[in-house]
């Protein structure tokens, strides 16, 4: 028998078909293997984001402070260069 018989067509078919199922298979589990590492890459930039939040509210608040400190030394000095002016003036400077 030279010619293949209708069940070996069927058998390369099926066998093609198989190959064909097993690809988009393989092709369907990097594509979620994908999604996982993508969604926990975003799991990962969210804390990292949720991180930087606290550390920028920390420094703007201590930024504040330092801007009412600075204010306060500014007002004491004020304070200071008058009283002496005013000792300097009454001692006859």
């Amino acid at each position: 028998m030279g010619g293949a018989t209708p069940i070996d067509a069927a058998l390369k078919r099926l066998q093609a078909a198989v190959d064909h199922l097993e690809g988009a298979v393989e092709h369907r589990d990097e594509g979620e293997r994908r999604h996982r590492d993508l969604e926990t890459e975003l799991q990962r930039i969210g804390g990292d984001r949720s991180k930087l939040a606290q550390v920028l509210d920390q420094s703007e608040a201590r930024a504040a402070r330092l801007e009412e400190a600075n204010r306060d030394v500014s007002r004491r000095l004020v304070t200071a260069m008058e009283s002496i002016r005013s000792v300097i003036e009454r001692h006859g400077g």
